[in-house]
């Protein structure tokens, strides 16, 4: 048994619009320093579900790969326009990332950041999205769910 789960949303159908909580709103990647990026998924990390590799080596290796769009770099910030969640996905229509700094857990900034993925995804004509996470990592797998997300074989 493997410790991580491939979850699928299909894109089927009318999806529910994001909604941005009270305080956030989303915000272009050309409008953030992509360092703020990494230290969200750095602190994300600590938890042991993952790891991200030093800024350098991350956003080389982020903005090099050929699955790389800036368009689906989805990002939450607070009121001050400091970004406070990232949700990275692919072309190819799969969620690499989905990270919100410790603070601003469990108020639906990750739901958020998903269903605008969604969005364009669907908008993109994609049959569904993807993902991976680790089985253990319960407040996860419950938002993933809660999203109409299913286990599908790796």
């Amino acid at each position: 048994m493997t410790d991580s789960l491939r979850l699928r949303k299909h894109l089927l159908g009318d999806l529910a619009p994001p909604t941005w909580p009270a305080s956030t709103n989303p915000v272009a990647l050309s409008a953030v320093d992509p360092q703020a990026l990494h230290r969200i998924l750095a602190a994300a990390y600590t938890n042991g579900f993952g790891s991200v590799a030093p800024f350098e080596a991350w956003w080389t290796g982020l903005t090099a790969d050929s699955e790389y769009d800036p368009a689906l770099v989805f990002i939450a910030a607070d009121e001050a326009d400091q970004p406070i969640g990232v949700a990275q996905c692919w072309i190819s229509g799969f969620v690499k990332d989905v990270a919100v700094m410790p603070a601003w857990r469990g108020k639906g900034i990750g739901e958020a950041l998903l269903r605008e993925a969604f969005h364009v995804f669907h908008g993109r004509r994609l049959a569904h999205v993807d993902l991976k996470v680790m089985r253990a990592n319960a407040p996860a797998l419950a938002l993933y769910r809660r999203l109409g997300m299913v286990e599908v074989p790796l």
